[in-house]
């Protein structure tokens, strides 16, 4: 009886549990998910818990992934840092002497003081910008010795993760080239750790009391520069269509937009071939004229064609003079940098599909001796026969890059 009696308390307390009560002046009836039921002299609404119901259950159905803008696509990508390095210190030497009994003269006993901790920047594939670099790194500092000839611990370094393709430069000057995946360089040394009283002894000094601090840490103030590595790179004015080829040709998803600068930052799509083969291929943002003077942020977007394999001229062939374009490209890669635009490339013509082109194609190849190819990214006709030629140029270059790839 005692049992039933428990069990009955708790199938009410369930309930209260579960139910929602509500005094309304309605009549039976379900509304917004809930079914409102009598109760005596008034209604009360009990939520509806059942998982099949049309109300509560979820629609099935694969959701869409919404693109991101270039905002949000660039939000995260920094490619210059100044940062501040301070290694770590050495810990000083312990000055101390052997005591115990029976023992009354037993010698000096002091430690020597660790080392400090390195500093090193090391590169990582994984890492794509250097978004995540810090304005300032300090060291560990190594352990001070001990009494009993016991030596302070030496400090572990600590890494900074870096993009491939980083430049370390000091005050202008370049000090390291990080273009291979492990790749590593000791920014600062940490300091040597300081000597106990032990070191000292000698027969001309049995019982010295001298002990050295450690030393300091060395500083720098370094920049870091990452330059896109890719084995193309697209090289156009602005709104030539340089990211709707991207997206073309690989699986990179840049912005497009309708109007120019819309990349504000490069974009590396990977380019995928039957053999396994994988080229990768930058958007670089748009040139402009003047850009080696640094128009338009023309500097920070012309460093990034300095680590191309080879060079893929964009032309928008709805303008006026598509081959006055391709001389004025060709131009500001030879001023930011000599023999820049001799690199092996190709000239795309693009927007095909547009009218009165095929004349502007036909100008273009009289005055240029260049191969040509004509396509369209936006409907991506003709496509095929850049990707064939992306291949050829890799394979005909292939032992005379620059870069280990």
């Amino acid at each position: 009886m005692l049992a039933s009696h428990q069990a009955a308390r708790m199938k009410r307390v369930i309930w209260r549990i579960l139910s929602e009560a509500l005094g309304v002046r309605s009549g039976n009836r379900v509304a917004e998910g809930k079914h409102l039921r009598w109760c005596g002299s008034s209604t009360v609404i009990f939520r509806n818990l059942s998982l099949s119901c049309q109300l509560c259950g979820k629609t099935p159905g694969r959701s869409k992934k919404k693109e991101l803008s270039e905002k949000k696509l660039t939000r995260y990508f920094v490619d210059q840092r100044r940062v501040k390095l301070q290694a770590g210190s050495g810990g000083d030497g312990a000055c101390s002497f052997h005591s115990e009994p029976r023992k009354e003269w037993g010698g000096p006993d002091g430690g020597d003081g660790g080392n400090g901790g390195d500093i090193i920047i090391k590169v990582n594939k994984q890492i794509k910008s250097l978004s995540l670099i810090s304005a300032s790194y300090r060291g560990e500092n190594g352990e001070s010795g001990r009494s009993k000839n016991c030596y302070g611990r030496n400090a572990g370094p600590k890494y900074i993760l870096v993009p491939v393709g980083t430049v370390v430069k000091e005050q202008g000057r370049t000090v390291a080239d990080l273009a291979h995946h492990g790749q590593e360089y000791v920014a600062v040394h940490g300091g040597a750790g300081g000597k106990g009283n032990r070191f000292f002894l000698s027969n001309e000094n049995r019982a010295p009391v001298a002990a050295t601090a450690g030393e300091q840490g060395e500083e720098r103030v370094l920049h870091l520069e990452l330059r896109t590595m890719a084995h193309a790179g697209l090289v156009g004015f602005p709104n030539a269509g340089k990211s709707s080829l991207l997206r073309a040709i690989s699986n990179a998803r840049p912005a497009v937009a309708a109007y120019p600068f819309t990349t504000l930052n490069p974009h590396v799509g990977v380019v995928k071939y039957r053999d396994h083969e994988q080229l990768a291929v930058a958007d670089i943002p748009g040139i402009i004229r003047g850009a080696h003077l640094n128009r338009g942020l023309g500097l920070s977007f012309l460093r990034h064609i300095e680590r191309c394999r080879f060079l893929l001229f964009v032309l928008d062939m709805s303008s006026p003079e598509p081959w006055d374009e391709l001389q004025c490209l060709r131009f500001e890669l030879d001023e930011y940098e000599a023999g820049l635009s001799q690199r092996p490339h190709a000239i795309v013509a693009n927007k095909m599909d547009l009218s009165g082109t095929k004349e502007k194609l036909e100008e273009l190849r009289r005055r240029v001796d260049r191969r040509i190819i004509p396509l369209s990214a936006l409907t991506g006709n003709n496509t095929e026969e850049l990707i064939i030629h992306l291949r050829e140029l890799y394979d005909d270059h292939a032992g005379q890059a620059m870069f280990s790839w």
